[in-house]
């Protein structure tokens, strides 16, 4: 008998070799139904896994994300079935489940394919998944795995084979086909009831612009044909909300090939809005006892291998910049904390001055690939909200706390509601890829573990997704389409503070080494704003629109009117502009909607005379006639009820 512990605490005994079916099936027949994935002492497993020892198990449904994982990873061998199927002689290299679907990267020879060939592939895809194969893992010995790929030809899975130890490879077979791979696949395709194949685009195998280019196909999988059509529809509002799209209807940034690729241009709306959310956060920053600093936007290379990064992110950094002095090899600036270290090595500290928080939006460079870039989600040059607070031992856990309230402060403020925050913590199986001892590793971890426990947060552990320097608190935000990003970061270090030597006199007149906090709220400023973009529409909070309101005049008799309108608004701190143009108002109306511009205040003869003015409200509500003072009262009153004072 083995006893396996389940997700409530509770523990069963069930005879060896026993599946995870099979616990379903002593929970509920219900259950039973709906599994389709496992874990097994965290391990992804088949339901149909052999379980010989003592454990914890977790079953999973559709409803659950490994669920939706496993389900997009079987659907991808069932396309690359069809592919073998319909296009003789393809290779096969690797087709993961991603976020929404999955991908298979195919060598496709001489052949081509394009979105007009989808429709046939899906169709094949479901006589496929019609036939309700079972998923059969099974070991391999690693000659068998190479001499199996070698007579296919296929280099590219004999490369992938090259790289495994013996005794860890295994096949996934289904009907006629066979595929390498490390398992967690649902029962049978007989689950997968409707199929898109959403776009083709071309990718280096093993993301190496030196090696061949391969078609990559994506696609998503459902159990439910209703379920594919809510998600296409949702497709179609997600490209409506276009960062892209929206920023250049509303007039916010821009890129030119001339500036280079992932370099933005902010316009001037974009700019103005850029520094209200700057404002924003430095008035709570200030509450907070943050100190503003300015760091340059290069570096000494010596500077980025003291820190690590050079060792880590050389690669994917701007080449060195030689400078006339012979040796002499600058950076441009991939992080601001080395910068940061050195402001607080700029003089000796007491015990008793700490903590000091500074804080910067600092401008760093990344050299990411061209095909990787993304208008504003993915940029080669992009300013961070960053801070770094050094304090003792003895502040961390309330300085982490303090900070958390900072990050819960901008997400009310800006309405994103629905969030989870993830613990990111080392890959114990992988300790080349840190720097610092497991000690200051084991109190850092702790630290965050506690105070998200001390806030109250909604919070899960994810293994292996911690800085190279350090674990941290990230902030998982839901958008109004249902889609999760990664918003908000707070990271525990004590490792840059050892390699730059950083310290503080203690109350017993010694030195010690102060720990080091990383924090950013909105993470990037560029990327922040394309999730704001997508996640409103384009309909900002108020109190952040780049015009809360437009003045429309009858015609050009009341254009004086309008401009005091304007001025009375102005000494109210709303912002207004008059649109004179010598258009109709219809058309003046619709551009105006266009512009997502909250308020319409339309004046003519009758405003003119009574001193006051027709409120419309974007989207087309009439909330009747007002006084100025009346308006000025209902926009404080609306931006109040949101952008609360940080306590």
């Amino acid at each position: 008998m083995i006893k396996i512990t389940l997700p409530d605490g509770s523990v069963k005994e069930f005879e060896a070799n026993s599946t995870p079916m099979d616990v379903a099936k002593s929970i509920s027949e219900g259950l039973a139904r709906n599994v389709i994935s496992a874990k097994f002492n965290g391990t992804t497993v088949e339901t149909t896994t052999p379980l010989t020892t003592d454990g914890s198990l977790i079953l999973y449904t559709w409803n659950d994300d490994d669920g939706k994982k496993a389900f997009w990873h079987s659907t991808s061998h069932v396309m690359a079935q069809a592919l073998e199927e319909m296009y003789p002689g393809v290779k096969l290299t690797i087709g993961p489940a991603i976020a929404n679907g999955f991908y298979y990267d195919v060598d496709f020879g001489e052949n081509s394919i394009s979105e007009k060939d989808f429709p046939a592939i899906e169709n094949k895809m479901l006589e496929i998944a019609r036939g309700k194969h079972d998923y059969k893992l099974r070991s391999v010995s690693k000659e068998e795995a190479l001499n199996y790929y070698k007579e296919q030809d296929n280099e590219f899975k004999v490369e992938l084979i090259e790289n495994l130890e013996d005794g860890t490879i295994t096949f996934c077979d289904h009907s006629t086909f066979t595929d390498l791979c490390r398992g967690g696949h649902i029962p049978n395709t007989g689950i997968i009831k409707a199929v898109k194949l959403l776009n083709v685009a071309g990718a280096y195998w093993r993301g190496d612009e030196n090696k061949p280019q391969l078609t990559r196909i994506y696609g998503i999988s459902f159990p439910k044909q209703k379920e594919l059509k809510e998600y296409l529809e949702l497709l179609e509002e997600a490209k409506k909300r276009d960062h892209r799209k929206l920023g250049k209807e509303l007039e916010l940034f821009t890129f030119s090939q001339k500036v280079g690729q992932g370099l933005p241009l902010w316009l001037p709306k974009g700019a103005a809005l850029r520094e209200r959310l700057e404002s924003f956060l430095k008035k709570a920053q200030q509450k907070a006892g943050y100190e503003q600093v300015v760091s340059p936007h290069i570096g000494q290379k010596e500077l980025y291998v003291t820190s690590g990064h050079y060792a880590k992110y050389g690669a994917d950094s701007f080449q060195p910049i030689n400078t006339p002095a012979e040796g002499e090899e600058f950076l441009l600036k991939p992080m601001n904390c080395p910068h940061h270290c050195e402001i607080y090595n700029s003089r000796p500290w007491s015990y008793k001055e700490l903590p000091k928080r500074f804080a910067e939006f600092g401008t760093v460079y990344r050299y990411e690939q061209s095909g990787e870039l993304h208008g504003l989600t993915r940029v080669r040059g992009f300013t961070q909200d960053d801070a770094h607070i050094f304090c003792s031992p003895e502040q961390l856990d309330e300085e982490f706390r303090n900070v958390i309230d900072l990050v819960l402060y901008v997400f009310g403020s800006l309405g994103f509601e629905n969030f989870t925050a993830q613990v990111s913590l080392r890959d114990p199986e992988n300790p080349e890829k840190y720097i610092g001892s497991d000690e200051n590793w084991d109190k850092a971890e702790n630290a965050i573990i506690n105070a998200a426990k001390e806030k109250g947060l909604n919070y899960v552990i994810e293994t292996g997704e911690a800085a190279f320097y350090g674990p941290k608190l990230d902030f998982m935000v839901k958008d109004a389409l249902g889609r999760s990003w990664q918003l908000g970061t707070i990271q525990v270090d004590y490792n840059l503070p050892e390699r730059f030597e950083l310290s503080y006199k203690g109350s017993d007149d010694k030195l010690h080494r102060p720990v080091m906090i990383h924090r950013a709220p909105f993470g990037s400023m560029e990327r922040f704003v394309a999730i704001l973009l997508e996640h409103t529409g384009g309909n900002f909070p108020l109190w952040l629109m780049p015009e809360q309101c437009t003045i429309l005049s009858l015609s050009e008799k009341y254009e004086n009117y309008a401009k005091n309108v304007l001025n009375l608004l102005e000494n109210h701190e709303i912002r207004a502009l008059v649109d004179n143009r010598s258009e109709t108002m219809g058309k003046k109306i619709r551009e105006a909607e266009t512009q997502k511009i909250p308020y319409m205040l339309i004046v003519g003869e009758n405003e003119q005379s009574e001193n006051t003015v027709s409120v419309r409200k974007h989207g087309g509500e009439d909330l009747g006639t007002m006084s100025i003072e009346a308006f000025s009262d209902l926009i404080k009153t609306e931006i109040n009820s949101i952008l609360k004072p940080f306590k």
